[in-house]
């Protein structure tokens, strides 16, 4: 007689995914999650300032505020710093890390840029050290010998975990869009479904932006979003604000 189990066969629960690649997987979900106290909720970016002033108004003009954030200004920086910054730390060359450390903590725009991302970069080491601690992670951060901005904070870590670039930069940047969205979901005010929209139609992007800084060099570094640069100088003035940036 042929009986029948509902229990899964080994085999073929783990020939989908080796050990390593679901540690990665685990951890990126884990520190790139909203709930990973890095406090990335209380930033906005500048957005909060675009839709004071009607730049952002609903779904479709935020999908296209973040598009242009992300494809050319601080969406791709950051993926080129973290992308450096990753591989610096694997190779153990702290002369590069130094450099590119100091040049992602001079390279943002206003002073609230500055607090979001050195705060955010320095409760992700924190607590990435606390609890996810890894050999030769402590040389790594101290081989910066500079404020730690967040792009570079995920690099380093996620070097020293072992984990690849490639899903590496796009677990962040999906990570900063999401942020981006809730932020403007919160302002404008959007509903959940709206707010999905958006994120879904930014995948092509996220994931174009992360090939492109994947395979950039630091000499690629630019942004022509002087308009989202100018909403975080101005927010710093704003009369009423929800966000610090």
């Amino acid at each position: 007689m042929l009986t029948t189990t509902n229990e899964p066969n080994p085999a073929a629960v783990s020939s989908g995914m080796t050990e390593g690649e679901a540690k990665a997987l685990y951890r990126l979900m884990t520190w790139l999650s909203p709930s990973f106290p890095v406090g990335a909720f209380a930033y906005s970016s500048g957005i909060e300032w675009a839709v004071e002033a009607g730049d952002i108004a609903d779904a479709g003009s935020l999908r296209g505020w973040l598009a242009a954030m992300l494809i050319d200004g601080s969406g791709f920086c950051d993926g080129v710093f973290l992308a450096q910054s990753h591989r610096a730390a694997s190779e153990q060359d702290g002369a590069a890390l130094r450099e590119i450390a100091e040049l992602a903590a001079a390279f943002v725009p206003s002073r609230e840029r500055q607090l979001e991302t050195t705060t955010q970069g320095r409760a992700f080491i924190d607590i990435a050290r606390a609890a996810w601690n890894s050999p030769g992670l402590d040389a790594t951060i101290a081989a910066c010998d500079a404020p730690i901005v967040y792009p570079v904070a995920v690099g380093l870590v996620s070097a020293a975990h072992g984990i690849p670039l490639a899903q590496s930069l796009h677990a962040f940047l999906h990570a900063v869009v999401s942020n981006w969205i809730s932020a403007g979901s919160r302002l404008i005010p959007l509903g959940q479904t709206d707010s999905q929209r958006v994120l879904a139609d930014l995948e092509p992007e996220v994931a174009a932006t992360a090939r492109r800084a994947g395979a950039a060099s630091l000499d690629d570094l630019g942004s022509a979003t002087f308009r989202a640069d100018l909403a975080s100088l101005r927010h710093e003035a704003q009369y009423t604000r929800l966000f610090r940036s």
